[in-house]
C-alpha cells in the first residue's frame, strides 16, 4: 500500500516514446517520478536510417532527455543501466542504485533478433541506436574508400556489394537510401571506381516486402526499388552471415562488405526480471490495462508489451499511446479515481519511404504512392520531431538533398572493428 507520509513514487525505465509519454501524462499528478535510461538522449528511431546513410546528423534526430523534461518539476532523470527488478521489495536495481517504487513503468524497448545466431551481430549490425547508425554509416562509406584503392576486381566487387536483411519498413528505407547514395550522391566523387556499379540487395524471407501493407502497395515498393537498381529477393532465408557476406537457404552465397540487419527484434529481459509470462518474442503478456498479471502496480509499454487478445504493432505511435494511457491510469489511482477503461490502440496508418520521390502510405481506406506519398511521409515525420530547431533543420536538409542529391553528413567517425 502507498503510505500517507509521502507522495507515490513512480519509476519509469526507458526514455523512448512510451516512457516520455507516460512521464508527460503524470506532469500534474501528485507523484514523484524517476526516469531511468542508460542513454542521456531520446532518439527518433524512424529516421535512424537517414543517419546511417549520411542524410542527417545524430543531433538532428536526438535530444537530451533532461532538456525535454526540464520543465517538469516532479521528475528527475537518472542515467543508469537497469539490471533487475525486485517486485517483492518494490525496487529497481540500476547500476549501483536501488530505486524504490510504488508504480513501475517498463518501457525499455527491444533489440535485434538473430534467431539463435547472435554471433551474426558483429557482421550484420541492426539499427536501433545512434551508435548503430554511426557504425553502419562508417561501414557503408568505408566500403567505397577501400574499393577506390583496391586492385583486385573480386575484392572491389565485394566491397561495393551491400546487403539489407529484412523487407519491412526499415529494410526498404535502408535499401532505397543506399541506392540513392551510391547511384546519385557519390557518382562523381571517385576516380578509380564508379559508385553507380554498386550492388544493393534486399533479402526478405517471406513472399513479399512490406507484408503489413496491401499487395498493391508492396508491389509498388518492389518495382520502385528495382527501378532504383536494388535487387529484391523474396522467399530467401539467410542461413549464415559473416563479414565476407551471407549464405541463403538455397546454398547460394552473396559476397558483401556491408550487411544491415532489419529482420526482427527481441524484447529486453523484462519478463525474466518479473518472472512474468511472455510470448515467443520475449514480450511480456499484459492485461487490458497494460499491467502485469499479478502485479497491478507494474506496467509494460511499447515494443515490450504483448496485450492479451490484441495485435498491436511495435511502432512509435503505438508506444506513445501506451505510455499516455499508463500515465493516466497511474494519475487516476493516485488521485483516488477509478480508471476501468481498457487500453485501445488507434492505428493512425502505415508509411514507408522508398526514395527521394517515392513512398507508400495507407491510412484507413486512403492509399497514396509516389511523390504525393513522399511529401505526406516527410510532413508527418517532421511534425513528430521534438523541437522547432530540429524540425527546421531536418526540413531544410531534406529540401537541399532533394534539390542537389547531396548529403552533408558523410563523415566516417567510427572505425569498423
Amino acid at each position: 500500500m502507498v503510505t500517507e507520509s509521502r507522495r507515490p513514487r513512480v519509476v519509469i525505465v526507458g526514455g523512448g516514446f512510451a516512457g516520455l509519454e507516460a512521464a508527460r501524462a503524470l506532469a500534474r499528478a501528485p507523484v514523484d517520478i524517476v526516469l531511468v535510461d542508460r542513454q542521456n538522449h531520446h532518439c527518433f528511431q524512424p529516421l535512424l536510417y537517414q543517419v546511417a546513410t549520411a542524410t542527417l546528423s545524430p543531433a538532428d534526430i536526438a535530444w537530451p532527455i533532461r532538456a525535454i523534461v526540464s520543465g517538469q518539476s516532479n521528475l528527475r532523470v537518472v542515467m543508469a543501466q537497469v539490471t533487475a527488478v525486485e517486485t517483492g521489495t518494490r525496487t529497481v536495481q540500476a547500476d549501483s542504485l536501488s530505486l524504490p517504487y510504488d508504480y513501475l513503468v517498463l518501457a525499455c524497448g527491444v533489440t535485434h533478433a538473430y534467431f539463435g545466431h547472435d554471433e551474426w551481430a558483429a557482421a550484420a549490425p541492426g539499427l536501433k541506436t545512434i551508435e548503430d547508425a554511426r557504425d553502419i554509416r562508417a561501414r557503408f562509406l568505408l566500403a567505397f574508400e577501400r574499393a577506390e584503392i583496391a586492385d583486385d576486381d573480386a575484392v572491389r566487387r565485394r566491397l561495393l556489394t551491400f546487403v539489407v536483411v529484412g523487407g519491412g519498413p526499415t529494410g526498404v528505407e535502408m535499401a532505397g537510401a543506399m541506392a540513392e547514395v551510391a547511384h546519385e550522391t557519390l557518382r562523381a566523387d571517385f576516380r578509380r571506381i564508379d559508385p553507380r556499379m554498386s550492388r544493393i540487395v534486399l533479402i526478405e524471407a517471406g513472399p513479399r516486402i512490406l507484408p503489413a501493407l496491401p499487395d498493391n502497395l508492396s508491389y509498388y515498393a518492389t518495382t520502385t526499388l528495382e527501378g532504383m537498381g536494388v535487387e529484391v529477393m523474396v522467399d530467401s532465408r539467410v542461413t549464415d552471415c559473416t563479414r565476407e557476406g551471407v549464405t541463403l537457404g538455397n546454398g547460394s552465397r552473396i559476397a558483401a562488405s556491408t550487411i544491415v540487419w532489419a529482420a526482427g527484434v527481441v524484447a529486453s529481459p523484462v519478463a525474466q526480471w518479473l518472472g512474468a509470462e511472455q510470448d515467443r518474442a520475449g514480450r511480456v503478456i499484459v492485461d487490458a490495462d497494460l499491467s502485469v498479471p499479478g502485479l497491478p502496480n507494474v506496467f509494460v509499454a511499447g515494443d515490450l508489451a504483448a496485450v492479451r487478445g490484441a495485435q498491436i504493432p511495435g511502432i512509435a505511435p503505438a508506444a506513445k499511446q501506451m505510455g499516455r494511457y499508463i500515465g493516466r491510469v497511474i494519475a487516476a489511482r493516485t488521485e483516488g479515481r477509478a480508471h476501468t477503461e481498457p487500453f485501445r490502440y488507434r492505428h493512425a496508418g502505415d508509411l514507408a519511404t522508398i526514395g527521394r520521390r517515392a513512398a507508400v502510405v495507407k491510412i484507413g481506406r486512403l492509399e497514396l504512392t509516389g511523390f504525393l506519398a513522399w511529401w505526406f511521409w516527410g510532413v508527418a515525420h517532421i511534425y513528430f520531431l521534438i523541437g522547432l530547431r530540429n524540425r527546421f533543420v531536418v526540413a531544410i536538409t531534406w529540401l537541399w538533398s532533394w534539390l542537389t542529391f547531396r548529403r552533408g553528413a558523410r563523415l566516417i567517425s567510427v572505425a569498423e572493428e
